[in-house]
């Protein structure tokens, strides 16, 4: 007889959503590509929201999105379908990775928290260690101390993997050097998947804000001074980096020919500290300064629910007594997300997405 502990458990899964975003090493062989996203479709609770591959960069993102045991499940069944299809002792791209399935995060959503989608990075990597038999570095608020950050994980790539398997000298120390659980050494399944980095994330969401010009002269200047890492100020020999006014954001300008305007093209690295209407009013505002209209803003692929009752919160005349629908619809409007074509937010906000499945 199940615990009452285990039903409340499976309760609470059930009603619980996150995202998974996990990275391939292939982007080029699109039969190969659509193999491996093919093994994570049909899992009754998670939904694949979208596969992009990338030519260039040969690496393929993948984002799932539903019940955190359906979600984990495909996940898994992502990465075996890898280790099926890609060899990474041939494999090329501009992109770093450290193996077939280069990084797997979990990122809450409905009723989640970074502790249980870290719980649920250690139960996938130990599944991944014990029946792939696949080396697992943990990252994000799933690492141990000093583990936290993808890209020190990750330093050597998959072309350093075999020395700091082995001991040899690398830049790593002995604090990042070996996998947190599978195998500790070098044999051919690793060397023909490498390792795979899982762990939990904020959600990262890639957001453009519209401008009215066609040079992108002001867009260029607000990209450097929203974004976190600021501008930096060369004088001869002498540099100096000035930080940026917004928090956990990534931007730059540029043109966007086709139609006429300019953009600020813009990773949000976590919604939580700088938001969609948070960017985009700070935007509006240093462009006013230079007599430019900011005219609407776009979304790349998805975003969360939270996000939009946020703005719908700051554009909404009377938000407190508001329904949600009516809170994204005054979100939709008041960020001009229509400007460049129809927006649907079933498709485009996370939860709905998901649930749509």
């Amino acid at each position: 007889m199940a615990t009452l502990m285990s039903v409340l458990h499976t309760a609470h899964d059930m009603t619980s959503l996150v995202e998974c975003v996990p990275n391939f090493s292939e982007g080029r062989d699109l039969a190969k590509v659509e193999a491996i996203v093919n093994a994570a479709r049909g899992i009754e609770g998670c939904k694949v929201l979208s596969a992009e591959p990338d030519a260039d960069y040969n690496r393929t993102v993948v984002t799932l999105a539903g019940t955190p045991g359906a979600v984990s499940e495909a996940a898994f069944l992502l990465i075996q379908a890898a280790k099926e299809h890609i060899d990474m002792r041939g494999q090329q791209g501009e992109h770093p990775r450290l193996g077939a399935v280069d990084v797997c995060p979990f990122i809450p959503l409905r009723d989640s928290s970074f502790e249980a989608c870290a719980a649920h990075a250690h139960a996938l990597g130990q599944r991944v260690a014990k029946e792939l038999h696949l080396p697992v570095f943990f990252y994000g608020s799933a690492a141990t101390e000093g583990r936290e950050v993808l890209s020190v994980l990750r330093k050597g790539q998959y072309e350093g993997l075999e020395a700091r398997m082995s001991g040899a000298e690398t830049d790593h120390t002995d604090l990042t050097r070996l996998p947190d659980v599978g195998p500790m050494t070098w044999n051919e399944t690793v060397a023909r998947f490498g390792a795979v980095v899982i762990g939990a994330r904020p959600i990262l969401v890639a957001y453009n804000v519209n401008l009215a010009e066609t040079d992108a002269r002001v867009a260029r200047m607000c990209g450097t001074i929203v974004r976190t890492s600021g501008r930096l100020i060369k004088d001869g020999d002498k540099k100096m980096r000035i930080s940026g006014m917004l928090a956990k954001v990534q931007g730059m300008g540029l043109p966007l020919e086709s139609h006429g305007i300019s953009q600020v093209s813009m990773n949000l690295q976590d919604v939580a500290i700088t938001d969609l209407h948070d960017a985009f009013e700070c935007i509006r505002s240093l462009a006013a300064d230079h007599g430019v209209e900011v005219t609407g803003s776009e979304l790349v692929g998805l975003a969360p629910l939270a996000s939009f009752l946020n703005a719908g919160r700051w554009y909404h005349a009377d938000p407190d007594r508001a329904t949600e629908v009516e809170l994204v619809e005054a979100a939709v409007k008041g960020l001009g997300l229509e400007q460049l074509g129809p927006f649907n937010a079933q498709e485009r906000i996370i939860e709905y997405a998901a649930e749509g499945a």
